[in-house]
Order: C-alpha cells, then structure tokens, then sequence
C-alpha cells in the first residue's frame, strides 16, 4: 500500500517544512508516502465559501485514481488514540487497498462531491489547528503508528 497526503495550499513555515520533511523521511523505512501539494485557489475574494469549496473539490477529485481509498481530516470525523490508529493502518493494509489517500481540505472544510467520494473521515482533535500544522500532525502520527506496528520505541502508552 501508499499511502498520499493531499493538502491545499503551500507551507511557508520553514521550520514546519523541516519537521514534516523529517517525519517524511523516516516513513520511507515502512511504506511508501508522498505529500500532494494542490495550489491555493486564486482570487478567492471574488468566491462565496462554497464556491471556494466546490473549486477545491474539484481539485482535490482530480488527484485520485478509481481504486484509491479517500479520507478526509475532517474535523467531525472519528478520533482514535495512537495505537487505534496504528491498527486502523494495519487494517487498510491488510485490506489489499493500493493507495490510501488522505486529505487536508481548505479553509471551509470539503465539498459535497468530495464528502460523497470519501471512505471516511478522521479527526485529529476537538481543537482547531492551521493546515500547516495539521500535515505535521499526520506525517507524525503515520511514523508513530508504524513504529507502533513494529514494536518499536518510540511510542509510549
């Protein structure tokens, strides 16, 4: 299995660039993992929110192959803790799934065609994080949780 991450909109934090390239590079030891940067829509000013939201939509349903498996970081999706997520891993790979694709959507959230194609949704916390933070947060919590598949130590419960 690969597994993307979507994300809309550049990082310009290189101190977060740094981390997440870190967490990147040691996911490479387990699977096979590649961010998708898809451009910041331009003149969003000019946009209602949910014209803005069908528009990255539309980008977003472009990235996918028909067999991908789509989950959206979603702010009413399901929480797990750490080892729950590791086992969520295990099971989508145990699945014989090609490429999981997860997804940081804009700032208004998904479109109804991207909420309809997906497979599911995580959320990460109850708190709101900028979308920059939250790809630190997934490569982190993807390295975490494939430590945690084997046995390794970087995980402490």
């Amino acid at each position: 299995m690969k597994i993307k991450l979507l994300a809309i909109g550049k990082t310009d934090d290189k101190n977060l660039q740094q981390l997440i390239e870190t967490y990147k590079n040691r996911l490479k030891h387990y699977i096979k993992f590649e961010i998708t940067i898809i451009q910041d829509i331009k003149n969003v000013k000019n946009l209602s929110e949910n014209q803005q939201k069908e528009k990255e939509g539309e980008l977003i349903l472009k990235q996918l192959q028909p067999t991908d498996q789509l989950i959206l970081l979603d702010e009413k999706g399901k929480e797990f803790r750490s080892i729950e997520f590791a086992k969520f891993l295990q099971k989508k790979m145990n699945s014989g799934i090609k490429q999981l694709v997860l997804v940081i959507g804009g700032p208004y959230g998904f479109s109804d065609a991207v909420y309809k194609k997906s497979n599911g949704k995580i959320s990460l916390s109850k708190m709101t994080f900028s979308h920059q933070m939250i790809r630190l947060f997934v490569v982190e919590q993807l390295y975490r949780g494939f430590t945690i598949l084997k046995n390794e130590p970087y995980h402490h419960e």
